[in-house]
C-alpha cells in the first residue's frame, strides 16, 4: 500500500505518533513534508484536550513542524461541538486544564464553579485536577448530572514513560459514583463526523496515523478510515496480536520515518 499516493487526507495523531513530550519521534517533521508536497491534506487531531489549538501550533512550530490553526483538532473541540449542538444551553462543570476551560469559553460555553450546580459534568485530562475538583464532580454525578468525558485513553505517552490520563480520572469517578461517561474524541462516532464535515474529504480516501489501538486504530476501523499503527508510542505488536482480526490495522510501521 502506498499511502502518500492512495489518500487525500493524513488524521495525524500527536503524542506518540510525531513527538513524544519534547522530543521529535525521528522523521516525522520531513514526513508531514512529504505528504504536502504529494498534495494531500493534514489534519493534526488529538484526544489529549489539555492544551488548546494555538498551543499545539507553538509546540510544532517549535519542534519544527509545518501547522496552521485550522488543521489542529483535539477532543475538546470535538466536545464543544456536540454541546452546542446537542446540549445548549446546558450547565456545565469541568474538570479540565485552564486550556480547555478557554477553549469552551470560547465557544460560549462558561463553566460553572465548585458548588454550583451543574446539568453537565464534563472530566478532561486535567494536570491541574486536585481532590476538590473530583469531589465536587463526583457529588454533581451522584445527584444526577449527566457525566461526560472528553476522551477515553487512559495514559499520556512522554519522553520519561507515561501518566495518567483522562480515562483514569475517570475511572476514579466512576469507582467513587457507579456512573460511566460517555466518551469523545477518537475512537467515538462524533470524531469521524467532524474530521469528515471539517475535512469535506470522504472516508475512503482517509487514513488516521496513530500509536494507539483503543483510540486511533479503533477510530479507522470502526467507521470506514484506513488505519495505520506506528510502534513509536503506547501500543505494541503484543496489543496487536491480541486483536480480534477484524480490529487489527490495516498497515504498520515501526513508525511515520518508514511510512511511503
Amino acid at each position: 500500500m502506498n499511502l502518500l499516493k492512495e489518500k487525500k487526507l493524513f488524521v495525524m495523531d500527536m503524542d506518540g505518533t510525531i513527538y513524544l513530550g519534547e522530543k521529535i519521534i525521528k522523521g516525522a517533521p520531513e514526513f508531514i513534508q512529504r505528504v504536502r508536497d504529494n498534495g494531500a491534506k493534514v489534519m493534526f487531531f488529538t484526544n489529549n484536550a489539555s492544551k488548546n489549538p494555538d498551543l499545539y501550533i507553538d509546540k510544532l512550530t517549535r519542534l519544527g513542524f509545518k501547522a496552521y490553526r485550522d488543521e489542529i483538532v483535539t477532543s475538546g473541540d470535538v466536545t464543544v461541538g456536540f454541546l452546542n449542538k446537542h446540549r445548549k444551553g446546558k450547565s456545565v462543570y469541568l474538570v479540565g486544564t485552564p486550556a480547555l476551560h478557554e477553549t469552551f469559553e470560547k465557544a460560549g460555553i462558561k463553566p460553572v464553579k465548585e458548588g454550583e450546580p451543574a446539568d453537565i459534568v464534563v472530566v478532561s485530562f486535567d494536570t491541574t485536577v486536585t481532590y476538590a475538583k473530583l469531589e465536587n464532580a463526583c457529588t454533581l454525578i451522584r445527584n444526577g448530572s449527566e457525566f461526560l468525558s472528553t476522551h477515553p485513553d487512559i495514559n499520556c505517552p512522554t519522553e520519561d514513560g507515561f501518566i495518567p490520563d483522562s480515562g483514569a480520572i475517570c475511572a476514579l469517578v466512576t469507582l467513587s459514583t457507579g456512573v460511566e461517561p460517555r466518551y469523545f474524541g477518537k475512537p467515538y462516532a462524533e470524531t469521524a463526523e467532524y474530521i469528515e464535515d471539517l475535512s469535506g474529504i470522504a472516508r475512503k480516501d482517509t487514513v488516521i496515523i496513530g500509536d494507539r489501538l483503543y483510540t486511533d486504530i479503533a477510530t479507522g476501523k470502526n467507521h470506514g478510515i484506513t488505519a495505520c499503527f506506528v510502534l513509536s508510542g503506547e501500543g505494541t505488536m503484543e496489543d496487536v496480536e491480541k486483536l480480534d482480526d477484524k480490529m487489527k490495522p490495516d498497515v504498520i510501521f515501526q513508525s511515520v520515518d518508514h511510512i511511503r
